[in-house]
This record gives structure tokens, sequence and C-alpha cells, in this order.
């Protein structure tokens, strides 16, 4: 039998409230309880004390010039230059090289040529821009890179490079490669000199070959130019140093290379950077800085440290023009990019396709008898 609605007995909803918040018994009310809360919470999340440096920034070390090495020293490996080279590659990455045979005004005149390169307005810069794909050309620059203390441009020898700026600079480009062709040739015979009394120092002969930098373009022999402004003034001088350490640490340099040759004459400072800081002292008159590139740290083991150089003009009342000529030797170049080079195959290659073909001939065997 169905129960109505009606017939079943009116009870009233029983609706409880929750239990009230424990609180400790004796006098104390929740009103001290929340006191001795916040206090426990404010010595449990106290953030401690610490002691952060000054300066996140790289510092700067002044140290005493490089050794002067004379070039033809180089021939004599009883000399005493040996280890003065040596320990300062060892210790700061570069020194210096006097007398190194090339003549002045074949240095002059490609440094007067190359200033051709910064006046091209920078509409037609943008036409040959550097990017990942193409290591030469201008660098480019942002808007709020505009005016800072260098401009930059990578001249390789190459078809590709010769016919874009060809189509932007006509007239003078033909004869700057043609005094760039010459001071590379000359600036090559003097880095292959200084990279045999290197390689001689090791207690093991390595072999240039067989050192294959990962992730590099080695394309043979190439040369950064740099335009320094006139007239900076310290404020912006000092920013713009900061922002160019930064840059040139975290970018490096494109292009690997065993060694990195500075023409900076009259230059006031150079700078070496690392990973554990920079260096910088005043380069000699006609001088030129040899710094150490990937290529030799790798092969020496790390013995000799891989640094950037970078010469510094301030104060001066004149626009200068350096140079810093990155050299690879050949027998890199040729191995990374001659494709008629035989390629060694290694024994367990050729026990894997020994059983490939094993496979293979028994599948074919297997679908002969089947069909």
């Amino acid at each position: 039998m169905a129960v109505s609605p009606e017939s079943m007995p009116e009870k009233p909803f029983d609706f409880r409230a929750p239990p009230p918040s424990p609180i400790a018994s004796g006098r104390r009310s929740c009103v001290t309880n929340d006191d001795v809360l916040s206090e426990y919470l404010e010595h449990s999340l106290h953030v401690p004390d610490l002691i952060l440096p000054d300066k996140v920034f790289l510092r700067q070390k002044f140290i005493e010039n490089p050794p002067k090495i004379e070039f033809q020293l180089l021939n004599s490996m009883d000399s005493d230059s040996l280890p003065k080279i040596l320990d300062s590659i060892a210790r700061i990455g570069c020194f210096q090289l006097v007398n190194y045979g090339i003549p002045g005004e074949s240095i002059r005149s490609a440094l007067a040529a190359a200033a051709g390169i910064f006046q091209l307005p920078l509409e037609k810069r943008t036409a040959v821009t550097r990017s990942p794909e193409k290591l030469y050309g201008f660098e480019e620059v942002h808007g709020e890179e505009e005016g800072e203390l260098s401009e930059e441009f990578v001249w390789c020898r190459g078809e590709g490079l010769k016919l874009e700026m060809e189509g932007i600079w006509s007239v003078g480009y033909s004869n700057f490669s043609e005094k760039m062709e010459t001071l590379l040739s000359d600036i090559e015979k003097v880095a292959e000199k200084i990279l045999l009394v290197i390689r001689e120092s090791f207690p093991q002969k390595s072999d240039y070959e067989n050192v294959i930098m990962q992730g590099q373009d080695v394309i043979g022999s190439a040369c950064y130019l740099y335009k320094h402004s006139r007239n900076v003034s310290d404020d912006k001088w000092s920013s713009s140093l900061r922002y160019d350490v930064i840059r040139m640490l975290i970018r490096g340099i494109d292009y690997s290379h065993a060694l990195c040759l500075h023409i900076c004459d009259g230059s006031s400072d150079f700078h070496v950077y690392s990973k554990k800081g920079w260096v910088s002292f005043c380069p000699d008159k006609d001088a030129l800085v040899i710094t150490v590139g990937d290529q030799t740290q790798a092969v020496s083991g790390g013995q000799f440290r891989h640094v950037i150089g970078r010469p510094i003009y301030k104060g001066e009342k004149e626009d200068y023009i350096s140079m810093a000529f990155l050299y690879s030797p050949p027998s890199i170049i040729t191995s990374r990019v001659d494709p008629e080079k035989g390629k060694t195959i290694s024994l367990s290659q050729q026990a894997i396709a020994v059983i490939l073909l094993t496979l293979v001939y028994h599948i074919l065997v297997y679908v002969y008898n089947k069909f």
C-alpha cells in the first residue's frame, strides 16, 4: 500500500553547525592562540640575510704588457722567446709580435681602403647583413644599438661576398678586396709560423687535421673590420663598453679559428675577454697582438686559453679602423670541405653491413622458394 506524503510523520530536519575549533583549556582565548600562531609563522618564514656581491659585472684587471717577441726569433727554438710565448698564452691567451716583416704601406693602404666600407649608407648595407647562414657582411644594427662605440664588417674570400658588395659598391670594392688579399697573404705566413712554434711545444705532436669543431664553420681565413667612433663621452663610452663585453662573452666569434692577429695601431687599450673575466693592457706601437682561438685550445687540451681580443680607442679626435684576422690551418679547411676525400669505414659499420646483406639474402631466397 502506497504511503502518501500526507500520511508521513512530520519531523523537522536537523541542521547542525560544525563543531567549534579546538581551543586549549585554561584561560587562553582564541586571540592568544592567534598571537602564538603569528609569532611561529614570523620565525618560520624569516628570510635569511644573504651576502650578495656588490657587482655582477665581470671585473676588469689591468696587467703588465704581454711579452714582445721578435718574429725572427721564432726560427730559433733554443731562444728565450718560446717559453715567454707559451707562458703568456697559457695565462692570458695572447702576446705581442714585433718586426714581423709586413710592409707598413701595405697595412696603411688596406686601412685607407677599408674606410670606404663604413661610408656606405645604411639602406645599402641591409643587402649585405650578416645572418646565421651568412657569416660575412655588416653587423645588424638595432635601434637601441645605434651610435655604439664601433661598427663592424666581416670580410672573407669568396664569390658570394664579392658579388653582393659589387652590387652596392661597384666603384671601390675591387680595389679594397685586392688590398685585403695582399695583406691577408702576408698575415697567413706570419700565423703559419707562429702556429708551427706552438705545435712543436706539445709533448705529443698533435695533428690539427683531427680537430673538428662541432657547431662551427671552418671556411678559411677571415677578417673582422671595426670602425671606432671619435669624441665619445665618458658616460656613453662606459655604458657601451659594458654592453659590448657582455655581448662578446655571450655571442663570441662565429668563425672557428686557431689564431687571431690584431692590427690596432693607435689604440689606447687592448681588452682580452674570456669566461673567467677580462684583462686590459696598452699595446706597443706597430705591434701585432696575437690571441688564441678555439682550435688551439682544443688541440692543447685546454692548456692554452681561447680568448677574444678587442682594441679600445678612447678620447680620440678622429675615427680609427682596426682589423682582426682569423686564421685556420689549410689542413682543417681541406678536411671539412673536400668532397673528393675518401671516408674510412669502421669495423662496426662493416659488421652491420654484413648482417644486413645476410638478412637480405635469406629474404630473397625465401621469397624465391615460396613463389
